[in-house]
């Protein structure tokens, strides 16, 4: 959600799922909005000292990253959970807003935490979306909704839209819908991992066996201690549908390839994986951190990442399409999957994010340029540019005639004596001549700003761009309402996501056991708590 602006032109809200605060500072803002769905299940117990004398029949082995009872006499392999208590099953809605508020600080929180009854169906997530966004005061100010990438999703967009009215949205809601990049990643990642998670097997067996009973691991740890490799961290078993584990157990493993090679001399039931493998998971791991680190830069909360967005989806693209070339078959493959997968959903970039590269100032219309050429050729990216800057145009045109009206409104009733057709009169002919000049003086603001030379550009760097548009950016007043509408919004929902564990967004097991209104409570008053507001 963006704040309100302490100037003419209010921000923009962006709501994602999760947290949004609504001040306001004379002027309405536009919000982003984020919104993530998810279920209520209970994380497994940490577990527990077993006293049971049942256990002296049995051992702890760990099969597919799941931890089973085998029995010592029959070698049957049992698996079980005892809870006290009956699990809910409720899925939750987290709306948050993000916004840039009156001191140029990126902010966001946790609106609304809403428990969303059975079936989650486009309209229902609508309603409950609405509701939470007319409690606020903001329907009439949202300028983008981030979400998950599902149909019920995209039947919600439709509906909403028509709710909340083409009048009151950006642009007429021609922008509303941001797909979160997070979600995309995942699904180009695990396209590709389909066809190289077999060849990776040799390695997930391996950390498997090792890890299987303490004793092992015990021997894995001495023979470590023997080599003198020093273990900073501890073997990690995937789960084969999330690369991310997938990436973790191999940047993991690989360093400790000589111990896994030397216990393959000292035990005979256990088979090292060939160089072969182990050369082709240190090539699988190189490209999976590509992806490991995008999706931490994207996922940030304390920093802007919409001008991040299109130059980072243009390198992944020319990644993915070097890993073509690649003399390795199963990497050809891999790569052709992942070109699939990013065409269906990122052939057609959101304007927005085209016209947040163009306010850095540090990339302006020449990122633009060279993102565009990388992605579709010179010629293509010449017409991709031109309405990139007509939708920045169209947007100052857009803030100018908001100015306007806000400052008549503000006027209006000052001298309600005067005759009202004289005044009317007057109106028209100062509205004619306004008019003219801010559509004059929008085109020589841009204009101005785009000749300015660019500030130098270093990735690793920092640059404070919402600190820059704070003190900079006075010289160009109705483009700094847009950047501070524009840059605040999200790229992905991930934000919203914290609410809930690290391990797939699955509350805890005592706050499951909580009504959903106790649940809400707490969760909105935390983020409350930490924004200070009331």
């Amino acid at each position: 959600m963006a704040t309100p602006s302490s100037s003419q032109q209010p921000p923009s809200i962006t709501a994602t799922s999760g947290p949004a605060e609504a001040t306001d500072g004379g002027q309405e803002n536009r919000a982003v909005v984020e919104i993530s769905e998810d279920e209520g299940t209970v994380a497994p117990r940490n577990k527990r000292r077993r006293t049971s004398p049942v256990w002296d029949d049995f051992e702890q082995v760990c099969i597919d990253g799941v931890w089973k009872a085998m029995c010592l006499h029959c070698k049957k392999k049992l698996s079980a959970t005892s809870r006290n208590a009956d699990n809910q099953k409720r899925g939750y809605m987290a709306v948050t807003g993000h916004f840039i508020d009156d001191s140029w600080k990126l902010q966001s929180c946790i609106l609304r935490f809403i428990y969303v009854p059975c079936p989650h169906t486009g309209e229902a997530i609508c309603d409950a979306l609405h509701k939470c966004l007319q409690s606020w005061d903001i329907d009439r100010r949202v300028s983008t909704v981030t979400l998950d990438n599902c149909s019920s999703n995209d039947t919600m967009i439709g509906l909403m839209e028509t709710r909340l009215g083409a009048a009151n949205m950006l642009l007429r809601g021609k922008w509303l819908h941001m797909r979160c990049c997070a979600h995309i990643l995942n699904l180009i990642v695990r396209d590709g991992m389909q066809v190289i998670g077999s060849a990776i097997e040799s390695i997930r067996d391996s950390v498997a066996y090792w890890i299987a009973t303490p004793k092992r691991y015990e021997k894995f740890e001495k023979t470590a201690l023997d080599e003198n490799i020093e273990l900073t961290k501890k073997l990690h078993l995937d789960c084969k549908t999330r690369w991310n584990s997938t990436y973790i157990m191999l940047s993991i493993a690989i360093p400790y390839r000589k111990v896994f090679e030397r216990l393959g001399e000292l035990d005979r039931n256990y088979v090292c994986p060939s160089e072969d493998e182990w050369k082709f998971a240190t090539i699988v791991l190189e490209k999976l951190q590509l992806f490991y680190d995008l999706t931490k830069l994207f996922s940030g909360t304390k920093y802007v990442t919409a001008n991040l967005f299109f130059p980072k989806v243009c390198e992944i693209k020319l990644k993915i399409n070097s890993w073509g070339h690649d003399e390795d078959e199963t990497i050809r493959k891999m790569s052709a999957a992942m070109i699939e997968k990013y065409d269906k959903y990122w052939t057609d970039i959101h304007g927005l994010m085209a016209v947040a590269v163009i306010l850095d100032p540090r990339l302006k219309m020449t990122m633009l340029h060279a993102c565009y050429i990388s992605i579709f050729g010179e010629e293509a990216a010449e017409n991709y540019v031109d309405e990139a800057h007509e939708l920045l145009t169209g947007l100052m045109k857009h803030y100018e005639m908001k100015e306007q009206e806000h400052v008549s409104t503000s006027s209006s009733g000052a001298q309600s004596s005067v005759n009202a057709a004289a005044v009317l009169s007057i109106f028209k002919t100062l509205a004619a001549n306004k008019r003219t000049n801010s559509l004059v003086r929008s085109k020589n603001e841009l204009d101005r700003y785009l000749e300015e030379e660019a500030l130098p550009h270093d990735e690793n760097d920092y640059f404070d761009i919402l600190g820059w548009w704070k003190l900079e950016g006075t010289r160009y007043p109705t483009l700094r309402l847009i950047a501070r509408d524009i840059l605040a919004i999200p790229i992905t929902t991930v934000a919203s996501e914290s609410a809930f564990s690290t391990s797939g967004r699955v509350l805890s097991e005592h706050r499951s056991r909580l009504t959903p209104k106790m649940l809400e409570a707490l969760m909105c008053g935390q983020s409350w708590l930490r924004h200070n507001l009331k």
